[in-house]
Order: C-alpha cells, then sequence, then structure tokens
C-alpha cells in the first residue's frame, strides 16, 4: 500500500465517520454521545455542519476518530485473551461494555468539573 492510498483511505474514514456521527446525533443525541464518546460541545458542532463542510474536514490527511480502548484489560475482555474466570463471550463484552461506559461517564463528569 503506498502513501497515496493510505492517505486516500484516511480521507474515506473520516467521510464514514462523520457521516454516522452526524446521523447518530440527529437520530439520537444521547445515544450518540455515549457511543461516540463525544462531549456535548463537539455533538453540537458535528450536529450542525453541512455537507460542504463534512467534505472539507473530511478531507485531512489526520485521521479525525480514535480508538476509546486504551486499556489491556478492555482490549483482554474484547478479544477474548487472558479470560481465565469466564469464557463466555456475550459475558466479557457486556463487561467491556460497562468498563467502557463506566470511564465515559467519568471523562463527562471530569469535563463538566472544569
Amino acid at each position: 500500500m503506498d502513501n497515496d492510498q493510505i492517505l486516500a483511505e484516511i480521507r474515506e474514514a473520516n467521510l464514514t465517520y462523520l457521516m454516522l456521527a452526524q446521523n447518530l446525533i440527529r437520530k439520537d443525541r444521547a445515544e450518540a454521545l455515549f457511543r461516540l464518546g463525544l462531549t456535548e460541545e463537539a455533538a453540537d458542532l458535528l450536529g450542525m455542519l453541512s455537507t460542504a463542510q463534512l467534505l472539507k474536514i473530511a478531507s485531512s490527511n489526520m485521521l479525525l476518530c480514535r480508538f476509546r480502548v486504551d486499556d489491556d484489560l478492555v482490549w483482554n475482555l474484547l478479544t477474548n485473551h487472558n479470560v481465565r474466570k469466564v469464557d463466555n463471550s456475550t459475558t466479557t463484552q457486556l463487561h467491556a461494555s460497562i468498563l467502557m461506559a463506566g470511564r465515559y461517564a467519568d471523562s463527562m463528569a471530569a469535563a463538566t468539573a472544569h
């Protein structure tokens, strides 16, 4: 894969992500905030962007979305690696979702405290 192809894929991922985010925000704001890990301010901004603005932002060569999972415990639960106590994939994915939701709630509380 050459550099031009990578940049094209980043731009495509950006546009797909922005369109998904905007659709979720317009359909169910609370769910969008939770699922995408957005702040209220980011949701307000994304919800109001025009198509031209979305295209302009998406054309960046910097990936706009990022992984919310930055913790070995959650990665291990999601991939079922090193799971010793429970072998049930549904239970481990539920556990990972609960951990991520708790971290989202913590980050929102910290953001509103500032």
